[in-house]
């Protein structure tokens, strides 16, 4: 694209914003125009203004469909790849079979194995068409660098906390209490946050994340949140996100974690509750009232909805069409391994229409918006996530030829329900192509994988001296089958 418009030309379909209307639309026979990170044109081809008509087509469209790039809002990239294989089927039944307090302290990455952990899942994301993702990580040496290299457009969420929790028995979970080093873990935080905001990428940007609700003092969260009001950058926390959490917040307080968060005052247009899940109608929480969604409405808070984490364990949003009728805006994100957003818009269309009994309660519409429009607006952005003049030149190119994708009769349709990222043809992010026919352009995903598959062998190894029990990763997870010695 260096030195002048970039033109992609005669696509077969293309998700176009209609401004008019608020919502996506299919364009056939399109043409978009970048340049310098921009879109100058999205539309009919017949439509292209005069002075971009003379342009040379530079990436013949015929048989792709353009659609904005998917925006990821909660993810774990520095941590969670290294859990493939290992936090399938592993939980505490104690603890309603959570893997939070027990096993993650045990297997988790360590400062060597983080920037190879970040690599893959950035790799696995933009693959997926994810084009901007909130990172939400403990600090580690050369994040923004990383973050960069990557050609993703990555909103950092330093995570910092006023205690941490342990199990000594594996049914109940204890807190040991810092609040000096939180409000110093704060203050390191935002210096981050304010590094991200001026990076010479200019893809970065920053989040105010206070890593749990029940790890963090009351002073925290509301000091945290006065901190991304006057940076005019979101914030968000995770809450309601496990039963013990629920139990310990209603211990403590009173009151649900939603309802606690909204007596401190931390709910907003601006806030974003990770997971959202177990509010006071879920079926496992029960509670004396019946009020948290409407507070979230009420607040004009969002929920940053990852199915695939909480599916593994047996647990499900109730439900993402509920949510939504009730005003709750929702946003997706991966969370976990693998980083495949389109394997989550599946996932969350599934899930929410068992969870309902009826296909109405997540339509394809309904779940791509929540991964485009509606995660753009939790970022408090309205130029990505759509595909419209003027906007960032953030964009997915679909193959339609795919055989997977075929009959293509509704795209969009086929590519969550069919294909996946099977049919990814190509990826941009700010004018830039950082996914052609299946390869990151940006980072070696192999190189990455291969380093990590000796960290992990390395961290496994060494898990019964961080075990309570000093089990051997062998016994906390049996293999599938057994392996049969020669």
């Amino acid at each position: 694209m260096a030195g002048g418009p970039y033109r992609i030309a005669g696509l077969d379909w293309a998700v176009l914003w209609d401004e008019a209307a608020g919502t996506h639309v299919y364009v056939r026979d399109a043409d978009i125009v970048m340049l310098g990170g921009r879109i100058l044109f999205a539309g009919r081809a017949a439509e292209l203004p005069a002075e971009y008509a003379s342009l040379p087509a530079d990436i013949d469209g015929s048989g792709l469909m353009a659609m904005p790039g998917l925006v990821d809002v909660h993810s774990h990239p520095a941590t969670e790849p290294m859990n493939r294989g290992l936090f399938d089927e592993l939980g505490s039944p104690g603890l309603y079979y959570s893997s939070l307090y027990e096993y993650m302290p045990v297997f988790r990455s360590d400062a060597a194995s983080k920037p190879d952990c970040a690599r893959v899942a950035y790799a696995e994301m933009l693959l997926s068409g994810v084009t901007t993702v909130v990172d939400l990580s403990t600090p580690w040496a050369g994040w923004l660098d990383v973050a960069a290299e990557s050609g993703l457009r990555v909103c950092l969420a330093p995570m910092f906390r006023s205690a941490s929790w342990t199990t000594t028995n594996g049914h109940t979970v204890t807190y040991s209490w810092d609040e000096a080093g939180g409000r110093r873990a704060l203050a390191q935080a935002l210096d981050l946050i304010d590094a991200a905001a001026t990076h010479g990428c200019g893809r970065l940007a920053g989040m105010v994340a206070p890593a749990q609700i029940d790890t963090c003092t009351a002073e925290l969260l509301q000091d945290s949140f006065a901190a991304a009001t006057r940076r005019g950058v979101p914030w968000q926390v995770h809450a309601a996100q496990s039963i013990v959490e629920f139990h310990e917040i209603t211990r403590r307080h009173g009151v649900t974690p939603v309802q606690w968060l909204d007596r401190l005052g931390v709910l907003a247009p601006h806030s974003i509750v990770g997971h959202g899940i177990f509010l006071d109608d879920h079926p496992s929480t029960p509670w004396h009232t019946k009020t948290d969604l409407a507070v979230l409405a009420g607040r004009d808070a969002a929920i940053a909805h990852c199915p695939t984490v909480f599916a593994r364990r047996g647990y499900a949003l109730r439900d993402f069409g509920r949510y939504r009728a009730a005003g709750v805006r929702i946003g997706i994100g991966t969370d976990t391994y693998p980083h495949t957003m389109l394997d989550d818009l599946r996932l969350a269309a599934y899930l929410g229409r068992i969870q309902a009994g009826t296909p109405d309660a997540a339509s394809t519409r309904a779940v791509f918006e929540a991964a485009t429009v509606a995660g753009a607006a939790m970022l408090g952005r309205r130029d990505i996530g759509r595909l419209s003049a003027q906007g960032c030149a953030d964009l997915v190119l679909v193959d339609l030829g795919h055989p997977m994708m075929r009959p293509a009769i509704d795209p969009v349709r086929s590519l969550i329900f069919s294909c996946d990222d099977r049919a990814i043809h190509s990826v941009y992010v700010d004018g830039r192509q950082v996914v052609t026919r299946g390869k990151v352009l940006t980072i070696d995903y192999q190189a990455a994988t291969d380093r990590l598959v000796a960290e992990q062998a390395r961290i496994v190894g060494s898990v019964a001296q961080r075990d309570r029990l000093g089990r051997t990763a062998d016994m906390l997870i049996p293999s599938t089958f057994a392996i049969r010695q020669a």
